[in-house]
This record gives C-alpha cells, sequence and structure tokens, in this order.
C-alpha cells in the first residue's frame, strides 16, 4: 500500500515537473513572440521614418531646384531705364498651367513701372476657361486705359488659340511667326455617352439629385433632348461673348469673313491676310523694331514651389472629377 502510494505520488511530481516545464517553454516561446513583434514595429516604425525623411528631402531637392531654373528676373522700381516689359502666357489657360491672378499680376507690376515703355504678352497657348481668359482681357482693356502712353502688345508663339486668342485681342497688334497656330473661335464642350454598353453588360445607373437637370451631363444615362438644347443655348452665348470680344478688339482690321469665327485654326501667314494679327514677328522683333527699345525686362508672376505644388494637386483633382463626369465648356 505504502509503496503504491510513493508510485503515485512520484508519478503526481513528475507530471507537476512536466508541466512547468511546459509552461516554461510556452513562456519562452511567448516571450520570443513578444519580442519578434516589438522588433516588426520597431523596424516599422524606422522604415515609415526613413521613407517620410526620403521624400522631404526630394521635396527639398525639387524645390531648390525649381527655385534655381525659374528664376524671376524681374527689376522693378524707380531705378529702372526704359525698357520693354514681358509677360508671359504660357500653357492651358485655368488648367494648371496659367492662372488668371498670377498673369494679371505680372501685367499690373509691368504697366506700374515707371520706366515701361511697351509691353509684350507673349502668347503660347491653345486656349482654356473662358471665364480666366475673359478676366485677363478685361484687365488687359483695364490697364491700357489708365496707362494710355504704354502701348501692349500680343505675340503669338507656337500657338494662339481659343482662349488665347481670346486674350490676344485685348492688344493694341498682335504679332505671331508665319507657322504660328492661330485662331479657334469657339466653344466646345465634350463628353462620351456609355447607356448601350451598360445596357449589354447588364448595369444599372442608380443617381440621386435634389434638381431635375443637375445630372444632364451624366455620361451613364440617356441625353435628355430638352437640357442639351439649353445646354446649347450656353454655349452659343459664350461663343458671341468671344466673337464681340475680337470684333472690339480688332475693329476694322478684321476681314468680312464668317469662316473666321467658325472655330477653325489658320496659320500666321493666313492670319494676317484675315485680320486676325497685325504682323509677322517675335517678341524680339517687335521690341527692337516697333517698340524701339531692345531691353526687355520679364515681369511674369511666378508661383513659389510650394504655391506651384498645391495649386497643380489641386488642379488635377479638380480635370479628373470634371473629365470623368463629362462636364464643363472650354474655349478650345
Amino acid at each position: 500500500m505504502q509503496d503504491k502510494w510513493r508510485e503515485s505520488s512520484s508519478e503526481a511530481t513528475s507530471a507537476a515537473e512536466g508541466r512547468i516545464e511546459s509552461d516554461r517553454a510556452w513562456g519562452l516561446v511567448e516571450s520570443l513572440a513578444k519580442g519578434a513583434l516589438l522588433e516588426q514595429r520597431r523596424s516599422r516604425r524606422w522604415s515609415i521614418f526613413f521613407k517620410l525623411l526620403t521624400f522631404c528631402w526630394l521635396f527639398f531637392s525639387v524645390a531648390v531646384i525649381y527655385n534655381a531654373t525659374n528664376v524671376n528676373d524681374v527689376s522693378v522700381g524707380a531705378g529702372t531705364g526704359e525698357h520693354t516689359a514681358l509677360v508671359d502666357i504660357n500653357g492651358q489657360i485655368g488648367g494648371g498651367d496659367v492662372d488668371a491672378d498670377t498673369v494679371v499680376t505680372g501685367l499690373r507690376s509691368a504697366f506700374e513701372d515707371p520706366g515701361t515703355k511697351a509691353v509684350i504678352l507673349r502668347i503660347n497657348s491653345p486656349g482654356g476657361s473662358p471665364v480666366q481668359s475673359g478676366y485677363i482681357y478685361d484687365e488687359i482693356i483695364r490697364l491700357r486705359g489708365m496707362h494710355e502712353d504704354i502701348p501692349l502688345y500680343a505675340v503669338i508663339m507656337d500657338i494662339g488659340a481659343s482662349g488665347g486668342y481670346y486674350i490676344a485681342a485685348a492688344a493694341d497688334e498682335i504679332y505671331a511667326d508665319k507657322a504660328s497656330l492661330v485662331g479657334s473661335i469657339g466653344v466646345i464642350s465634350s463628353g462620351f455617352g456609355f447607356v448601350g454598353t451598360m445596357e449589354k453588360l447588364g448595369v444599372t445607373r442608380r443617381t440621386y439629385t435634389s434638381g431635375e437637370n443637375k445630372a444632364f451631363l451624366d455620361p451613364f444615362q440617356a441625353v435628355d433632348r430638352d437640357a442639351a438644347v439649353q445646354w446649347q443655348q450656353s454655349l452659343d452665348t459664350i461663343h458671341l461673348q468671344f466673337i464681340d470680344a475680337v470684333k472690339t478688339g480688332r475693329g476694322e482690321r478684321l476681314v468680312d469673313d464668317s469662316d473666321i469665327f467658325s472655330g477653325m485654326v489658320w496659320s500666321g501667314e493666313q492670319a494676317k491676310q484675315l485680320g486676325l494679327i497685325d504682323g509677322l514677328g517675335s517678341a524680339g522683333y517687335v521690341a527692337r523694331e516697333v517698340v524701339g527699345e531692345g531691353e526687355i525686362i520679364d515681369y511674369t508672376s511666378r508661383l513659389s514651389p510650394l504655391e506651384k505644388f498645391a495649386r497643380d494637386f489641386g488642379a488635377g483633382v479638380s480635370a479628373t472629377l470634371v473629365e470623368a463626369l463629362g462636364e464643363g465648356f472650354q474655349l478650345m
């Protein structure tokens, strides 16, 4: 009996020791797992830190390079002698390349400098926003009225079409190269229609709006004829505003030809024959031969790298949304 009790006691002791060893093993495994998890978290934090550091370094480097290659060589003040002022419009108007407020800032600085003998607005743009184009046009008319002794010449580079030409029409005279593309006096609104495709795929469009015409440009819905007629009237109205601005700016220099306002683009030579421009020549030619002052000072107002990044990012998001919805119109 006593021997059995001893055997039972020995077995219990062995089992207890086994459990202790097992608990120690699991404790060790748990400790190792926690250590590995902490190390992984620590490694992830450092990885994120170095990635952020690298991004900041790259952003800073880009900003420095941008500033170094886009120095605004404006010399404004009472100490400047007589010169020809230059303001650039380069790219799509209101689409991320050209901002109306920035252009207007440069124009105001150019006109207000006492040494400015004339202003050259150098244009290389396919067009863009009718609102921003009209704003620059109106500001040119206002500045010319305030500074009647300072003429403004528009010089078209590769292209001065749609909104680009809208702005040029406000100038005293317009010049271009013989191969420049000039004109495109019209308005466009474009998109896609996917109604048939959705029917074939068995996809149903669900749109909730407040206002019966709110989604009339939705590419996934059938065209609403009444809304389409109204939209066309809006485009026609803007086209007439464009035509009126050109006629006001060019006056009797325009040839009596209805094709001028058809949206067609003309070469520099053709544009001169139609009265859309006054002569052939570059900005340097105009400064030397027309203004009589070969020294050119650039008054183009440029955004800082951070401002440009914020503007381009916002414009990119907006453009993507507009293209996706198929909404909006442009002088292009």
